[in-house]
Formats: C-alpha cells, structure tokens, sequence
C-alpha cells in the first residue's frame, strides 16, 4: 500500500490514496469540516483522476469518507469569504475546477464506487452521484440543501434531479429534503444498498478486482447488497401527490398546492416541505426550478456549462445578496435567521 497527499492548512492530507493492486481507494479527509470540499482537495481530485485515466495499472477507483461524513458540501463558506475580500474571481475558479471534475467523473472510463456511508451533501453528491455506482446505507444521509444558502443546486444536480420518478427532483431540489439510503435506492440516486457492517467486506473484495468490467464490480456489490423496504413515513411512498404539487408551472403555485393538500389532512412530509419552502430563499427557490426544468433537455455538458454562468451571477452580486447572507445565517454566524432579498420575492418565471 502507498500514499499521496495534499496537505492542509494545518499539515492534514485532504486526499488520502491507498493503493491495492488494481485498486485506488481515495478517501476525503477534512473530518472536522464534514470532508466539505476546499479548493486544494478539488485540484488534488482532479490531479489524480486525470492521472489514473490513461495509467494501466488503474482500473477501479473507490471514493469514501473519513469520519462521520462522505462529504457534507463543497467549502461554500470560504468562497463566501474570498468574495467579501472583493475577490469573486477565486469563486469562480473553484466552481470551474468543481464542475470541471463532476464532467470528468461522470465520463470516466473505469468505473468508480462511491461507499456513501454516511453524510452526503451538495458538492459531495457531485463526486459520486455522477460516478457508476453509489453504495447507501442505513446511515446515509442525502440532500441538496442550496435553497436554505441563497443558492441553487448546482455541481450538474440539474441534469440528474430532472431525470428522477416523475417531479420528485423538483421536491428534493427545492424543498433541501434529507434522503435516507432506502429512498436513495428506490428513486436511483444510489445505485446498491449495503449494510454499515458489510462495507469493510465490500472494500476488501473491491480491492481485488482486477478488471474495469462494471458488470464485474456490479456483481460483487451484489453479493453483499440488499433491497430494503421504504420507511412508512417516507415522501416517496406518495409520489403521486408530490407529482401533483410539483408538476406546478411556479413556485407560488407548487405552495400553493401542497397547503391545499395540508388542509385536506396534512402529513409530516407536506407539512415539512411547506415550512422548508418558505424559510428557502425565493429567489433561488424560483431559479432552481427553472434549472432543473431546463435541465431536463440538456446533457449534462449543458447543464454543468449554465450551472457555471450562473454561480458567476451570483458571485458577482448580480442576482441578490442571499446567498452571502445564507452563508453567514448558517455556516458563520449560525443564527439561522437569513434576511432573504424581499425585492424577488414575487418574481415569477
């Protein structure tokens, strides 16, 4: 086994690479921050994707987490920083090598397993959920919470939140929803289920493979994989009323009619979305729904390529200032109490 490793600012490596025969495991390691993905940890990402692409002596990559997370985000929060600084230029270097990567994943040759065992979020389902496969738990945690940050889901999550079961994606997009590993599998954002106490056996076996045949690494993912029941609660189970509410043309109207819905007896989950919904930004509810609607006719190419153009607007203050104001409500200050841009909050598309 050998290492490589790009260190942080207080000489931790951010990547570490574990070599086993054909096999390179490359494990995010910021535990403190969630493994959220800081600019070296991109470039090195990058770095040794390119390089494992045309190495012979690569054939299956591994992605995972250390710590109590697989990656909770991209670093947000420093970006934020940099453009109070007056340099905005250096967020979107960062989002250019992110999506950038999220290409490069999604277009690889050798197939890349994503052990997604605990937290994954944002940034981090743009490392994985592009790859071959993904690999939940019963501890994983998904959600794209980017409206709640005066954001929008970005990193190509218009490409595929357009293309789950009928408008759930619209429903996990705007609402910043949590997923558990059941509800990944059956709406396809994960790929296989194994149990927490099957990954180190799961690993093992990987570490063994020496081919990049996907139907071969599909097959030993099988054997310790299992379909597992949605929870009774769980949103998924009613996708027919989220595909009546989320159908809706604007974002006034989806509101509209989940507390419709709620008035008719309202469950957990329509009432979870109607709070989500209005505690979001409305200027990011409103264009991420136009995102995700776009996306559903783009390549991924695309939606990346706008995503990019998008995230600059932002950047440079030209949509609002909500997104520097979700980043300080939530990740620095930690009041939770944004003062969202009311100018657009009656804006339709």
């Amino acid at each position: 086994m050998a290492s490589a490793q790009d260190t942080d600012s207080d000489g931790t490596d951010q990547v570490l690479v574990e070599e086993y025969g054909f096999t390179r495991i490359l494990a995010l390691n910021r535990p403190r921050q969630l493994n959220a993905l800081s600019f070296p940890m991109i470039m090195r990402l990058l770095k040794l994707f390119i390089a494992y692409e045309g190495d012979p002596k690569v054939k299956l990559l591994i992605m995972k987490g250390n710590g109590r997370a697989f990656c909770a985000g991209g670093d947000v929060a420093a970006v934020a920083h940099s453009i109070t600084e007056g340099h905005w230029t250096f967020g979107a270097n960062f989002f250019r090598n992110e999506f950038t990567l999220n290409y490069i994943i999604a277009t690889y040759s050798k197939p890349q397993v994503s052990i997604l065992a605990t937290i994954v979020m944002g940034g981090g389902a743009g490392v994985s959920i592009h790859g071959r496969f993904r690999v939940a738990t019963e501890k994983t945690v998904f959600a794209m919470p980017e409206t709640a940050l005066g954001l929008f889901p970005d990193i190509g999550a218009s490409y595929f939140l357009s293309r789950l079961p009928g408008f759930f994606g619209e429903y996990v997009g705007l609402t910043g929803v949590r997923l558990d590993g059941p509800e990944m599998l059956a709406c396809g954002l994960a790929t296989h289920f194994v149990p927490s106490m099957k990954l180190a056996s799961l690993e093992e076996a990987l570490t063994k493979v020496d081919t990049s045949d996907p139907n071969v690494i599909c097959a030993i993912i099988d054997q310790l994989s299992q379909q597992v029941p949605l929870k009774e609660s769980s949103a998924y189970k009613r996708l027919d009323l989220i595909d009546k509410c989320f159908s809706k043309r604007t974002v006034e109207e989806i509101l509209s009619a989940l507390e419709q819905e709620a008035e008719n007896g309202a469950t957990e989950w329509i009432t979870a979305a109607i709070q989500s919904l209005k505690k979001a930004s409305p200027i990011s509810l409103k264009i991420s729904l136009r995102s995700i609607r776009e996306g559903r006719l783009q390549g991924l190419d695309q939606c990346l390529i706008r995503e990019y153009r998008m995230c600059c607007h932002v950047l440079r203050k030209e949509v609002s200032k909500d997104f520097f104001e979700g980043c300080r409500a939530i990740l620095v200050d930690k009041d939770r109490n944004p003062k969202v841009d009311s100018l657009f909050k009656f804006l339709i598309f």
